[in-house]
């Protein structure tokens, strides 16, 4: 007799094995027991008969408690009425761990109570559905970039400054100096691509920010790519092919997680789709204001104001050439005008807002310089960014996408804290 998976069923209909499962739910009657099984591969059923079992195996599975642990034998049949296809009749079932009054029961709790008890959260459906499906963009986020011939380098966590300055950053020691937790690895990342031409990072990032929107977290993952001799116009390709690619995968890969949390697989389907729609700025603007949107010129762009852009159109969308001075010092000046550079946002549909943020990068030693200086920030602690333009300086462009944002919008969640394990908001650090 095998030991198996839950998910490994579909292989051994009519056979008899053996499987580690936590109970999630179960209903009796005088003749029968159903119990709702799980073993972090799969939700399934199993069929108890008291009439195929000894008296004590049944009498047993009438007291299981939610959240026991326990072996279950029996032999798989299909199952046509359940979303799985397959269920479990049961044979056997031998207790591996107690559980009295596990504190989510099947009736609603509220969104406090569950991350209080997020450790336990994760057990359920919806949850593990979503995190199956971020293991699934997670896993095409290597596929990808490995098939488009990038390497990975590891950006640091502690750095002793920042791409974008330090108000939005947690300070620490570092011994006799400051140090912050990185909000980027991009800088690190340029000088990975000086080396070997496409690189990308994927690692934890931190925010300082007292957001309590559905779209930021303290804590979150990024996928930062970096291309030397790329123009912009090149990046913007990758970008809408990436984004696609990672739509795709999902779409393939977690037919049952999508239908586990409702996300309509015809609306993703559009999304697989390139290339992305595109508008400037300027556009933007202009559509704002012609929509009532009380905005100039050199405003940064808030939720309501990405909303609308983004309801435009049946598919993300890049905003291109923001205003110099409300993006940060590394951005490419435009060729013909002072007041823009070269840069571009993907606005996801759906009301989620920015999910990659890029732009080609400056390469010449004096302008960068001098817009270190404008920004505030110490020459010196950017003299190893610098000798990056010193050394053969080439055009290079990248990106960052956060993870949990763009992984929001593919599964259609209310908010960003559903798509991390354990997320860090500006009043939860616990569990």
């Amino acid at each position: 007799m095998e030991t198996i998976n839950i998910i490994d069923t579909p292989k051994h209909v009519n056979e008899l094995v053996k499987i580690g499962v936590w109970l999630t739910d179960k209903r009796s009657s005088g003749k029968i027991a159903f119990l709702q099984l799980r073993d972090g591969t799969a939700f399934f059923q199993g069929v108890v008969l008291k009439n195929k079992v000894s008296e004590a195996i049944f009498e047993t599975a009438k007291k299981l408690r939610q959240e026991t642990s326990f072996w279950v034998t029996g032999e798989i049949h299909e199952d046509a009425r359940s979303k799985f296809g397959y269920e479990i009749q049961v044979e056997d079932l031998e207790v591996i761990g107690e559980s009295e009054d596990y504190p989510i029961t099947p009736k609603d709790h509220g969104v406090d109570f569950l991350m209080d008890h997020r450790h336990l959260w994760l057990r359920s459906s919806r949850p593990h559905a979503i995190l199956t499906i971020r293991n699934e963009v997670i896993r095409a986020t290597y596929q990808f970039f490995n098939q488009e011939g990038f390497i990975k380098i590891d950006a640091p966590i502690l750095t002793g400054s920042a791409p974008e300055g330090t108000s939005d950053l947690f300070h620490t020691e570092y011994f006799d100096r400051d140090a912050y937790l990185s909000q980027s690895g991009q800088l690190y990342e340029e000088a990975g691509a000086m080396a070997f031409g496409k690189v990308f990072s994927f690692g934890p990032t931190f925010r300082a920010e007292k957001s309590k929107t559905r779209r930021h977290l303290i804590e979150f993952w990024m996928i930062e790519p970096e291309m030397a001799f790329m123009h912009q116009e090149q990046s913007l390709e990758l970008q809408e092919k990436y984004v696609a690619f990672l739509v795709r995968n999902v779409i393939d890969h977690c037919k049952d997680s999508l239908e586990t949390i409702g996300r309509d697989i015809s609306v993703l389907e559009r999304y697989t789709k390139t290339p992305y729609p595109r508008i400037s700025y300027d556009q933007a603007i202009e559509m704002l204001t012609k929509s009532g949107m009380d905005i100039s010129w050199g405003t940064d762009f808030g939720s309501p104001e990405e909303t609308y852009l983004a309801d435009q159109f049946d598919q993300p969308v890049f905003v291109l050439n923001y205003p110099k001075a409300i993006k940060p010092f590394y951005m490419k000046p435009h060729p013909t005008r002072e007041d823009v550079v070269i840069c571009a946002d993907l606005l996801a549909p759906e009301g989620y807002g920015e999910i990659i943020g890029g732009s080609e990068r400056a390469v010449d030693y004096d302008y960068l310089l001098d817009q270190i200086k404008k920004a505030g920030l110490d020459p010196d602690e950017y003299s190893w960014y610098l000798d990056l333009r010193k050394y053969g300086s080439v055009p290079h462009s990248g990106f960052g996408l956060g993870l949990e944002r763009a992984l929001t919008w593919i599964t259609g969640e209310d908010h960003v804290r559903e798509a991390i394990p354990f997320p860090r908001l500006l009043n939860r650090i616990y569990p």
